[in-house]
């Protein structure tokens, strides 16, 4: 059996008549198979998942509406602190039924299509979760970041902290006295 069969997000619809407007309410929780996120903040490996979510029969597929809960960990994008930020994301996406896809996968690149009773729900999922993410996560809106010449948190610094403005071009001067 291949880890894609063995996906905690495929989902199986059997229960699902195939009837326009015939509804099934799921919910899911299960440790997070790998991390979802970006750089900085992410939803570690083995973090609590909890989908919940509508599949709706409608006349190409099935219609999931949903949510997902957890809990994403990183670090500020400014003083480097530590991260821990709760994610409620909601997604949807249409899962057409194999009779409705086309014969050119090439036009069905950006569509999602049921494989027989089963719907793999797990790039809704990361869409959805990365695009809700800062690109520059911060742990306040006034964090000030470090000071570029030591590298401390500028918080922790007094008012008039401040370092002598070096070129580098004249370093190898430093030293030198006219005679």
């Amino acid at each position: 059996m291949n880890s894609k069969t063995q996906s905690p997000f495929r989902v199986n619809l059997h229960e699902l008549p195939r009837r326009a407007g015939e509804m099934r309410e799921y919910v899911l929780n299960f440790p997070a198979p790998d991390s979802i996120g970006i750089p900085l903040l992410e939803i570690p490996k083995g973090e609590i998942l909890k989908i919940r979510f509508r599949a709706e029969s409608v006349d190409d597929g099935v219609l999931i509406t949903g949510s997902i809960s957890s809990q994403a960990k990183g670090e500020c994008g400014r003083c480097l602190d530590p991260l821990d930020v709760a994610v409620n994301q909601n997604f949807q996406e249409l899962f057409l039924y194999q009779s409705r896809t086309s014969d050119n996968p090439e036009e069905d690149d950006d569509l999602f299509a049921l494989d027989g009773d089963i719907a793999d729900i797990e790039i809704p999922i990361r869409d959805a979760v990365i695009l809700s993410m800062p690109i520059n996560p911060l742990c306040a809106d006034d964090c000030e970041g470090l000071c570029a010449g030591c590298g401390e948190k500028w918080r922790d610094l007094p008012d008039d902290h401040s370092h002598e403005a070096v070129d580098p071009r004249w370093t190898g001067l430093a030293g030198w006295k006219p005679e």
